[in-house]
């Protein structure tokens, strides 16, 4: 969960075919609200939406939200990914799940296999059989003239997982200990995608203390969705819900240079938080990481300092 008690202007965008949301409409320019308290990223599916009524909870008893007619409305938005193929499909976060998350929030985010990325995994077109763990990964982007950009994601996406400055894949679909292969070069060979892809999804929350209006704040999920693009190899497809969020505290103000650097940053953010999330990551229910199936060859390959 991240917290913006104050409210901070929203923004998203969705790319995926297959989306598990919450309150995104009203984050669109043109309708009424223009901020919001909290974005949830939860796994479970669409039973893990569920989750946000703990953030609602949490927000309500410290008399953050909409303010209306004397009432306050906590505005949680959030997007789920499809985990439910790991481990026991019971377990999923609830409304106490939801409430715990608010809790534990602060500045140290914790990276790899944990919240919406404990079932996350990457690299789904041969079946979970050939998988590789996904996770959570964040970043952030600082510029001299006091613009910091920064991004959480949990990835799970279909696709392969990619060095965008190097270009190479660093979490493919496994096949012999220690080795990959590319997505892209076993759909040319024209083997069909397994219908376990389907269940995927990247999701990210972008953040800035930019000063941003709701257009600018959906514009910069539209073109964060760059970074998604060259880590995440093929991304936004059919079996993916992929979703960017974009959160902007307003407390510095820039101009129209200074709103193109936000730009720019936050898709260096979304690609520099892919990698490092799946880059930490840990096994799990048999799943390798990327980092432990590589440790199967002689040598690692590279060395990621995202």
């Amino acid at each position: 969960v991240v917290l913006c008690e104050r409210g901070a202007v929203g923004g998203v965008d969705v790319r995926g075919a297959a989306p598990g949301t919450r309150e995104t409409d009203l984050l669109q320019p043109g309708n009424l609200v223009d901020q919001v308290h909290a974005v949830l990223l939860t796994g479970g599916s669409a039973f893990g939406l569920d989750a946000a009524s703990g953030v609602m909870r949490y927000l309500e008893e410290r008399g953050a939200g909409y303010r209306f007619a004397g009432v306050t409305v906590p505005i949680v938005t959030g997007a789920v990914l499809m985990d439910l193929t790991v481990g026991d499909p019971t377990v999923r976060p609830d409304a106490a799940a939801g409430y715990a998350a608010c809790l534990a929030a602060g500045d140290e985010v914790a990276e790899g296999s944990v919240g919406a990325g404990t079932g996350a995994t990457v690299a789904k077109m041969l079946g979970m059989d050939h998988c590789l763990k996904g996770g959570v990964g964040t970043a952030s982007e600082r510029t001299e003239t006091g613009i910091v950009v920064g991004a959480l994601a949990a990835v799970n996406a279909a696709g392969d997982v990619v060095e965008p400055r190097t270009g190479a894949v660093i979490a493919g679909p496994r096949t012999e200990p220690g080795r990959f292969t590319d997505t892209y070069e076993t759909i040319r060979l024209g083997r069909e995608w397994l219908p376990e892809a389907v269940g995927s999804t990247t999701l990210v929350v972008v953040a800035t203390n930019a000063r941003l209006s709701k257009e600018q704040a959906n514009r910069v999920a539209t073109v964060a969705h760059d970074g998604m693009a060259r880590a995440v190899r093929p991304a936004h497809t059919q079996g993916d819900g992929d979703v960017i969020f974009v959160l902007a505290t307003g407390d510095v103000p820039v101009d129209r240079y200074g709103y193109r650097a936000v730009e720019s940053l936050a898709a260096r953010t979304v690609e520099r938080a892919i990698v490092r999330g799946v880059w930490r990551a840990t096994g799990l229910h048999g799943i390798p990481s990327a980092r432990e199936w590589l440790a199967e060859a002689p040598g690692l390959p590279m060395a990621l300092d995202a």
